[in-house]
């Protein structure tokens, strides 16, 4: 990695920033060409007005040698100089699970990236996605129903929310985890972006489960470079006439393992995963119990506000999520995110159409 070559050979971040055009080029591998470049592009950025607009954003910075640098990212070959984060990153983040799919995925797939996510978060995982439409935004939401912690890894500058619609998510994800970057603050989503945002998501992580791919899915490219990075990769079966199913199924026959249950994730994370299993089987059954609870038992499972709310404004009839959010008062985020847990500790059904009624 370029930078990894400057910071070791100048010793500090400081020094390869105030290093001269003559100093960068003696760097091995860099060269006068690529020194130019480097020197050039650094005088074409105001390093004081990124920090004021980080400051004006809520946003703090970290650079490799920071103690608050994730220690996992850190082990990949090529981490990111900088990191721009909006919420924290705690010390029980290093156990840590990236959930991936498609944007485009099946009813099914959004199940299973909110059942795993909320099972793992409810057993201290701390769940790491890409904020995307479709299973990374099903897995956020479930991480966050279980009061878990999540990140999010943006392919764009955090004054930005990408997709713009996850505006309220991106607020729930700071409050619970983080929204992590590497581009610079005002830095707008492109498709370029993208594949380096896929490589942070997968140093983050012990391991990458991958729900409903497809063929070309840029789940598969977390895939890979967790597979780079030495990261246990995990896939959850799908349909076999799904299109959508195209991309895990392909994993799977590579040597992905496949995983059914949060025992099967303790199982692949190998001796780490093994020494959790015991600590967390207690609190991956209770959760499982609850997802199977009747209604009968209503009374015994603990219902945040949001999830009262919701759940009271439900009848046997079929309600259209909209509907829900309309006399409930509540945001899409929030009633999307009871829902959610709702549904988990099976007190809730969804039907075809975005309709939910209670369980009878």
């Amino acid at each position: 990695m370029l930078f990894g070559r400057l910071l070791h050979f100048f010793g500090s971040v400081d020094r390869v920033l105030t290093a001269s055009m003559s100093e960068l080029a003696r760097v091995e591998g860099i060269g006068e060409k690529t020194a130019q470049r480097i020197f050039a592009s650094r005088n074409d950025f105001d390093p004081e007005k990124e920090i004021q607009l980080a400051e004006k954003h809520g946003v703090s910075i970290f650079h490799l040698q920071d103690r608050r640098y994730p220690p996992l990212l850190k082990t990949i070959h090529d981490p990111p100089p900088v990191l721009y984060v909006a919420g924290t990153i705690q010390d029980r983040d290093n156990l840590a699970v990236a959930i991936v799919g498609s944007r485009r995925c099946s009813h099914y797939g959004t199940e299973q990236a909110a059942r795993f996510a909320h099972l793992l978060a409810s057993a201290g995982f701390t769940i790491v996605s890409g904020m995307a439409r479709g299973i990374d935004s099903a897995a956020h939401r479930g991480a966050i129903s279980a009061k878990g912690r999540t990140f999010a890894v943006q392919g764009c500058g955090l004054s930005r929310v990408f997709p713009p619609e996850n505006e309220e998510l991106f607020r729930m994800i700071s409050e619970s985890g983080a929204c992590i970057s590497e581009l610079p603050i005002e830095y707008e989503p492109m498709a370029e972006n993208f594949p380096g945002r896929n490589r942070i998501i997968a140093g983050l992580s012990m391991g990458v489960i991958v729900i409903d791919a497809s063929g070309r899915s840029g789940a598969l490219l977390t895939a890979e470079a967790a597979v780079e990075y030495n990261r246990e990769v995990m896939a959850v079966p799908g349909r076999v006439d799904s299109p959508s199913s195209v991309g895990a199924h392909r994993l799977i026959k590579d040597g992905a393992r496949l995983v059914e249950t949060v025992e099967d994730v303790m199982d692949a994370l190998g001796y780490v995963g093994q020494g959790l299993k015991e600590h967390t089987r207690k609190s991956a059954q209770k959760a499982e119990k609850q997802a199977e609870a009747p209604l009968f038992d209503r009374p015994k499972i603990p219902l945040s506000g949001s999830e009262k709310v919701v759940f009271e404004a439900l009848g046997t009839e079929p309600l259209h999520v909209d509907q829900v959010i309309e006399n409930t008062e509540l945001t899409a985020a929030q009633v999307n995110a009871a829902m959610v847990s709702l549904r988990l500790k099976g007190l809730i059904r969804d039907l075809p159409g975005n309709c939910f009624t209670k369980r009878s």
